[in-house]
């Protein structure tokens, strides 16, 4: 993005961007592809939810936006180890670690197990 910074007569810095630029923040258009990739990525992230009616608190948000899976942004939110987790929901600790990687998918009754520990929806970790 071209950005020229100007002084206006009373003081006030001023930025000046070339009309195409503006004209594609105000339409919400990412205008270069650093910023179409964070785009992207954003919206898979959001996808993630599978029910957009149990909003995830905006801490875990973040955690899924710099990449973390929904259940370790979920365990870290909640202050949680994998030891200790895994002792309140009755797995293997490298078992934990295969979920939070993506290696294994967790059984319904896993993910169940899991959510109940963590004290939230099974869809949050899922």
């Amino acid at each position: 993005m071209t950005v020229w910074i100007v002084r206006a007569p009373n003081g006030d810095e001023l930025a000046v961007l070339p009309l195409a630029e503006y004209e594609a923040l105000l339409n919400g258009r990412a205008v270069n592809p650093e910023d179409i990739a964070d785009t992207a990525r954003f919206d898979r992230r959001k996808a993630c939810v599978s029910d957009a009616r149990q909003k995830l608190p905006p801490e875990v948000s973040a955690y899924i936006l710099d990449g973390e899976s929904r259940l370790k942004a979920v365990r870290k939110w909640r202050g949680l180890s994998q030891v200790a987790l895994c002792t309140a929901g009755g797995i293997r600790q490298s078992y934990l670690s295969e979920l939070e990687s993506g290696h294994k998918v967790g059984t319904t009754a896993t993910i169940a197990s899991l959510a109940a520990a963590l004290g939230v929806p099974p869809a949050w970790i899922r």
